[in-house]
């Protein structure tokens, strides 16, 4: 009788059946695996799977034993720690930028990383049609190309879109190119991720500035031959304390702020500009203390500002202190 060919796979059977099937709470006795393997169209007996076992365990796999009534096998240490799926869970989830289709996809994937019993743990915590997401499928695509313009050193071109009302017609806010449907032209440097979006930070020649662009708002990204511009303005250029400056990405002229602030917001500062700041106690205020930050002035910094409430005050330059009152005076003369 001819030998069944799938005979030569049975190891590899073995292998996937324990990570499948077996985890620190659920293992597998010799007959059980028996039976699996014959569920696949193969054959095996008792001490060919010891021998299989023990393979596996040469080769790496971190196969455990329990002994009770019955003999049990396991797979104990994985790549993936099921603790750090549930974080890879998470993060997925609350990305803007990743559309609810993939995120479910790469949920699925990620599933695959551990058994199907602890799969369920990650199931439960699939909670992403409420979510706010992007429409936008090329994500992906377009993180892939810029990558790869970056480490090639090369410009690139695309079509940047903003949000935009559409009176009369069914969809009322829709995308649409920005400039007239003209193409940007830049060099790309670095790529950050910021209030949960990713953003391209590059250098724009006609403009002699650092700029940055939410990459899924970017279409029709095409990697050009030209070299890439800018580099002697990245040389002492840092991504880090860019996004740290510039709130919820939005540009403005950077100054070195001077602030008042309430003891109980020291978490808040540290959270926000890390913990490497000089901070000094406030002589006029014995609850405060005074921090010196350097921050893109904008309406998302005062807004930022305005939340604190009156445990945090401006005091120093004037140009910051002006700008903070007029936009104060503004916004509450539409509710006289």
């Amino acid at each position: 009788m001819a030998k069944n060919p799938r005979q030569k796979q049975k190891l590899l059977f073995i292998q996937k059946i324990l990570l499948e099937k077996t985890d620190e709470n659920h293992g597998i006795t010799v007959n059980e695996l028996i039976k699996e393997l014959d569920s696949y169209g193969i054959t095996a007996e008792r001490k060919s799977i010891y021998d299989d076992i023990h393979t596996l365990e040469f080769f790496g796999m971190d196969i455990c034993v329990e002994k009770s009534k019955t003999v049990k096998y396991y797979v104990g240490e994985r790549d993936f720690q099921i603790s750090e799926l549930k974080l890879l869970v998470d993060a997925i989830q609350s990305s803007k930028f990743i559309t609810e289709k993939k995120s479910l996809e790469l949920i699925k994937k990620l599933e695959k990383l551990t058994s199907t019993n602890e799969a369920r743990l990650l199931q439960r915590q699939v909670y992403v049609s409420n979510r706010v997401k992007t429409n936008n499928e090329t994500i992906y695509y377009n993180v892939d190309r810029l990558h790869d313009a970056i480490n090639k050193d090369k410009t690139i071109t695309f079509y940047y879109n903003q949000w935009t009302i559409a009176y009369g017609s069914r969809e009322k806010i829709k995308l649409e190119r920005k400039r007239n449907g003209e193409k940007y032209s830049v060099s790309p440097w670095g790529l950050c991720w910021d209030d949960e979006n990713y953003y391209l930070i590059a250098y724009e020649e006609s403009s002699d500035k650092i700029k940055h662009y939410r990459v899924d708002k970017m279409e029709h990204i095409e990697v050009c031959d030209e070299q890439r511009l800018g580099k002697d303005k990245f040389k002492k250029f840092d991504i880090a304390s860019y996004t740290k400056s510039t709130f919820s990405m939005f540009s403005g002229k950077e100054t070195t702020v001077k602030l008042s602030v309430h003891n109980s917001l020291i978490g808040v500062i540290a959270d926000r500009f890390g913990k490497n700041l000089f901070i000094t106690k406030d002589e006029d205020k014995e609850d405060h203390f005074v921090v010196k930050i350097t921050v893109n002035l904008s309406e998302q910094f005062y807004g930022w500002l305005f939340a604190l409430g009156d445990k945090i005050k401006i005091i120093a330059p004037n140009e910051a202190v002006e700008s903070f009152k007029k936009l104060a005076e503004k916004v509450s003369s539409l509710y006289e």
